[in-house]
């Protein structure tokens, strides 16, 4: 290094030197030989937790700057590996205005109205999420690094988003992950209201709006629904599954809020059966068919909501020899969310399936989905060829899809790829 920088330095290992120069940003804590300061001596104690410090090879190659976490395993995470950034406004400024440019360019104007706005690491913002739905933006920190610095990425975000003639009714913080624990900080939810502009008492925004994706209404509550409200990774694959429904009658499994159900319903299912555990996501889907005239609880009989345990309702069929469906959706949550679990989840993810291929006919269709990071797509399709055999069907496989492209993947960082979504064919 050639100029003495103000940042303090982590040395770190020949192996995580590798690890880092092939591109991934994570340093963990057991890669790290010492600490020195800016003139490379051994740095006193520990840098403030959320600070910024460089990452340096054993030989004194720089390899990024990044923020410092101290109760993580993953003691930096890098922010750049430009050794000219400096991280003051124009730096965050240029990062939210490429992540905005960049979702303008892959999507269309329409569906900017519901997207992801800032996909962490993807995006160059270690640790933040950010969803826009309509009017309202939900975010989630997940390192002190940006919770220390979010007041300013939160204002150039509104900014920029009125430069591009958005106008923003407020932001709601779903911060509700373990993992801030990890970070030292505290699990929360909440508003978003800098004192500066906090609004009078009894002048909270309502936390509910109302989104349009595929041409589809939906009501979203950003402060009681899942995540931040609306799984906004599966908009193309709702498409394709809604071209595919057509004169077909299908059963969406874990329908949550009826996303799958109405595009099978608007491509022209003859019929479509909408299953979740959740009563209150049943009533969500409910109010949405409504919102798009398909009222099941008046005149429109092609579409029924079901309260059940999707493996109950599968095997209730199969108890009764009832193969009314042929074709199959099957959007289920994360079943595992560590290695130490994956194989207990590929268990789960095999069961659930092969009960769905036993009740499909010869021909029917499956579209089955896993956004669990830890089983990969070969996994998942193993997992899968599995479950074919329990059934004793055959698999043809028609498509391969993912997540869309406003949740962004980074190829040398695998954490940016989670979603799997295949479409089979029983043969």
């Amino acid at each position: 290094m050639k100029a003495t920088r103000p940042y303090p330095r982590f040395i770190i290992t020949k192996k995580g030197t590798r690890w880092t120069e092939g591109g991934h940003p994570w340093i963990y804590e057991v890669e790290v030989v010492r600490t020195e300061d800016a003139e490379g001596r051994v740095f006193p104690g520990e840098p403030e937790n959320g600070s910024l410090a460089d990452v340096v090879s054993e030989g004194g190659k720089y390899l990024g700057t990044g923020f410092v976490s101290l109760m993580s395993k993953i003691r930096v995470r890098i922010l750049s590996r430009n050794a000219n950034d400096r991280f003051d406004e124009d730096f965050w400024r240029r990062r939210v205005r490429y992540a905005l440019d960049y979702r303008k360019a892959v999507m269309s104007a329409e569906d900017l109205t519901a997207s992801r706005v800032i996909f962490g690491e993807a995006d160059g913002f270690p640790g933040l999420t950010v969803d826009r739905f309509n009017d309202l933006l939900v975010s989630e920190v997940l390192s002190v690094g940006i919770e220390e610095r979010k007041d300013l990425i939160y204002r150039v975000l509104l900014e920029e988003f009125e430069k591009d003639g958005v106008s923003v009714r407020g932001i709601f913080e779903r911060n509700e992950s373990k993992i801030r624990t990890l970070e030292g900080l505290p699990m929360e939810k909440g508003w978003y209201r800098p004192e500066a502009s906090s609004p009078a008492e009894g002048n909270v925004p309502s936390p509910l709006t109302e989104i349009v994706e595929n041409g589809i209404r939906y009501l979203v509550d950003v402060e009681n629904g899942q995540k931040t409200g609306f799984f906004l990774d599966q908009k193309y694959n709702r498409r394709a599954a809604g071209a595919l429904s057509r004169g077909r009658n299908v059963l969406d499994l874990c329908t949550h809020t009826g996303s799958f159900a109405l595009n099978a319903l608007r491509g022209g299912a003859s019929s479509v059966t909408a299953v979740d555990v959740s009563a209150s996501a049943i009533a969500m889907a409910k109010k949405n068919a409504a919102l798009n005239g398909w009222d099941a609880d008046q005149a429109d009989r092609r579409i029924s909501f079901v309260v059940s345990d999707v493996f109950e309702y599968l095997e209730g069929l199969l108890e009764k020899k009832a193969h009314p469906y042929d074709l199959i959706i099957l959007d289920p949550p994360a079943f595992t969310k560590s290695r130490k679990t994956q194989k207990k989840a590929e268990m789960g993810y095999r069961e659930l399936n092969a009960l769905a291929m036993r009740v499909l006919p010869r021909g029917g269709y499956l579209l089955t989905a896993s956004c669990s990071h830890f089983l990969t797509q070969e996994d998942f399709l193993s997992v899968l060829n599995d479950a074919a055999r329990d059934a004793g069907v055959t698999l043809k496989l028609v498509e391969r899809r993912g997540q869309a492209p406003d949740h962004p993947i980074l190829p040398l960082v695998p954490e940016t790829e989670y979603l799997k979504f295949l479409t089979l064919q029983i043969v």
